[in-house]
């Protein structure tokens, strides 16, 4: 065993010990009893519903973004980077309160949603917009890294043989910038259906309605422990698979930050 390893030891024991605490106490039995669990089935449905659509959001409005990002050299370059980092490091809970205040009845929007007989606040809606907004950044920047990573040539190379711009992106770069894209929507698909504190103060907690899978373990630690405990194995192993599933993607040049094989 290498030395660094050895000196490594107490942070990968910090990492392992919680996972495998929580599946060696949780038995097949109290696993199924969560998933025979009232709530988890529509807090799954829910959360599949909003993480997806939200991912869609992330995707289409990210993609041009990373690449303005990617291309750029204009000077506001570094105040757009500054604010697409912006929702990493914010607490969720200030997160839900800043969508509050610029959503909700009272807040800087209100007057105007109310006008046009809209309410985003305590909704499904409200949902989707905080899972995209915490999880654009995780895609945006594995897509910008994929993109700088693209060799500018063959786009230049597609210019001259007579293709236009959109179709140059379309045909040469979005291909070899995929597998970037994908890990990087991979990754905020995964923070998206993780997300709690910003959606439990801009959406609530209502089971049917606003209650994703984290809300609903939350929700169920209160009167079933051993049912809470089952969710969260589900969970966790959701998480799991999606780790292994990135490993095996063939990033190869255009890898998202952190995501290697």
């Amino acid at each position: 065993m290498s030395r660094s390893l050895v000196f490594a030891l107490p942070l990968l024991v910090l990492l392992a010990l919680p996972v495998l605490a929580l599946a060696l106490g949780t038995s097949p039995a109290e696993l199924w009893s969560g998933l025979a669990h009232p709530a988890f089935m529509p807090a799954l449905a829910l959360s599949a519903r909003t993480s997806l659509l939200s991912l869609a959001i992330v995707v289409v409005f990210g993609t041009p973004l990373a690449w303005w990002l990617a291309t750029t050299t204009h000077r506001a370059r570094r105040a757009v980077e500054l604010l697409a980092d912006l929702p990493i490091v914010l607490p969720p809970a200030v997160v839900g309160i800043a969508l509050l205040r610029a959503f909700g009845r009272r807040g800087l929007l209100g007057d105007a949603l109310a006008a046009a007989d809209l309410e985003l606040a305590f909704r499904p809606a409200a949902v989707v917009i905080a899972q995209a907004l915490v999880a654009s950044p995780f895609y945006v920047h594995a897509a910008a890294a994929a993109f700088r990573r693209v060799d500018t040539e063959l786009l230049l190379v597609a210019r001259t043989l007579g293709a236009t711009k959109a179709r140059a992106l379309w045909r040469v770069v979005l291909p070899l910038a995929a597998p970037g894209l994908l890990g990087g929507a991979a990754l905020a698909w995964a923070r998206a259906l993780g997300e709690f504190g910003a959606t439990l103060l801009f959406a609530g907690n209502r089971p049917g309605l606003t209650q994703t899978m984290p809300r609903a373990f939350y929700a169920t630690r209160e009167t079933d422990v051993q049912g809470a405990l089952a969710l969260a194995l589900v969970r966790a192993a959701a998480a799991v698979v999606l780790l292994f599933g990135l490993r095996s993607l063939p990033l190869g040049t255009a890898a998202p930050p952190g995501v290697r094989r």
